[in-house]
């Protein structure tokens, strides 16, 4: 998040594979206006809700019970301004991730975090910063 600080302020954020809700909950904490989540686990996406409602963040999030490829293949350019993922490692969904915003950038920037083993699509302007085994590769739209 340090790295995204000036671009968070009053920023509209897509968190993918939201999980907990961890990645959005700390965009609104640094000062995102809103945070869509999306998680297919009905189970998951409870304890997000319920992440939710313990910090008072009811106003500022949108979550929503989805397939995250799928939702994200639906969007249109410009959706959001930032979009921070964490898929399940080992799947391809990271690089499945980042070929689709090649063919539609619905965003100004994708963060996603992936194994660093795993193998990310050449894109202009990508960035890979390596934590150990994790990596995070951060994708801007060319200005």
């Amino acid at each position: 998040m340090s790295a995204l600080h000036f671009e968070l302020p009053g920023s509209r954020v897509l968190d993918l594979f939201a999980g907990s809700g961890a990645l959005g909950l700390e965009a609104l904490s640094r000062g995102a206006e809103h945070v869509t989540f999306v998680e297919r686990s009905g189970r998951t996406i409870d304890v997000l809700g319920a992440n939710v409602r313990a910090l008072g963040a009811e106003a500022g999030c949108t979550l929503l019970k989805k397939d995250a490829i799928a939702y994200a293949e639906e969007l249109e350019p410009g959706a959001f301004d930032i979009v921070l993922a964490d898929p399940p490692w080992g799947r391809g969904l990271a690089a499945q991730l980042v070929e689709q915003f090649a063919r539609r950038r619905f965003a100004r920037a994708l963060w996603v975090e992936h194994g660093a083993g795993e193998a990310m699509p050449a894109m202009p302007g990508a960035r890979t910063r390596r934590y150990g085994d994790t990596a995070i590769t951060s994708i801007p739209v060319p200005a």
